[in-house]
This record gives structure tokens, sequence and C-alpha cells, in this order.
């Protein structure tokens, strides 16, 4: 499955621009994830195409323990748009998210995450805990802790380690999968996910 992905990536030139960007930049363990990798494969299987004018943002997940600051997410974006302009990035380090999760989306206070593995197993629906980086051969390296099933499949579903109901329900009304994919099922957000 992780062939059928890079494949896909690997036939956006764009993508692959902004792939390469990534890893020249040199972030801390530096990976591309969530929604530009969904709005590649659902656009391709299950909509009208790939467009890259279309994507919100470029997701570069980091893992940078050395540094929490906000300040540091903030130079990695700005790094990333001096290396390739034109492309909406945003930058996280992932071993900071514990210090303005709650402050952001409400809750209780939340673990530190251990690594990029452990921080892509929250992300929102099972279909966005997915991220790739390309590595200094040119493979494409692909993070799955959810699997990847949901992704190729076209399956919407809640990712139940840290997002509400409530969360998911506005994330799904925002990103409306059924038009912008109409392929894509939708799995109800009240339903059990799966838990990394």
């Amino acid at each position: 499955m992780e062939n059928v992905l890079a494949d896909l990536i690997r036939s956006s030139p764009w993508l692959m621009n902004v792939f390469g960007a990534v890893r020249d930049e040199g972030l801390a363990d530096a990976w591309i994830g969530a929604g530009v990798l969904r709005d590649l494969v659902w656009g391709e299987r299950y909509g009208s195409g790939f467009r890259p004018e279309n994507v919100r943002d470029v997701d570069v997940a980091f893992f940078d323990p050395a540094d929490l600051s906000r300040d540091n997410d903030l130079r990695a974006t700005g790094r990333l748009a001096g290396r390739l302009s034109g492309v909406l990035w945003e930058a996280k380090n992932q071993a900071a998210v514990h210090t303005w999760y709650p402050g952001r989306f409400g809750g209780g206070p939340v673990e530190a995450l251990t690594s990029i593995r452990d921080a892509v197993a929250t992300w929102p629906e099972t279909a966005t805990a997915v991220a790739a980086r390309l590595t200094g051969d040119d493979t494409i390296e692909v993070c799955a802790p959810l699997g990847l099933e949901d992704l190729l499949d076209g399956v919407w579903r809640r990712n139940a380690r840290r997002v509400s109901v409530e969360q998911s329900l506005a994330r799904l009304a925002r990103h409306d999968p059924g038009t912008r994919w109409p392929g894509v099922k939708v799995v109800p957000p009240g339903q059990p996910g799966p838990a990394a």
C-alpha cells in the first residue's frame, strides 16, 4: 500500500517540489502529512483530480524537543517559505503540541508526544493520520500508524485518540467530503473510531 501512495505523490510534480523543499531545508525529523496527502489521494481516486491551487496549506510536522517555543514553528514555516514561495506552509513542532493543544482545542492537559509516529497517530481522521517524506536517496518513506486503508479506500472516519465527537463534526462540516470527493464514504463521528 505504501507503494500506491508513493506513486501518487510522484505523479504530481508540484508535490514532489514540496517534498524536495522540506527534505532540503533539513528541519528536525520533518514529514509532510494530513490534508495535502488526503487531497492528493482522494482528488485522484474519488474526485475530479488533484489541484495544487486548491490546497489549503501544507502541514509539515517536525520533531525538535530542544526548542518548544512558538517561535520555532514560525522560523520553520518562514524557512520553508523562503525555499519555495507560493506554498501555504504550516510547520508545527510535534514535540511542543502538549504546550498549546488544551488552549486551542479545550479539554485538560495532554501528554507530550514522543515521536513523529506518536504524533501522527493523534491526527483527527484515520485517513489524515498519515505522513510521508522524501529521503536523501529520493525514496518516499511513509508513516501511517493507523494504516493506509481509510486513506486509499476513501473512508472519512474520526480518530478517537484525541479528537472529540464535537470537534469531528465541526471538521466534517468544514471539509464537506461528500461534495469535494463524491466517492468517499463518511463514517458518522459518533461511531467509535480506532485508537492508537
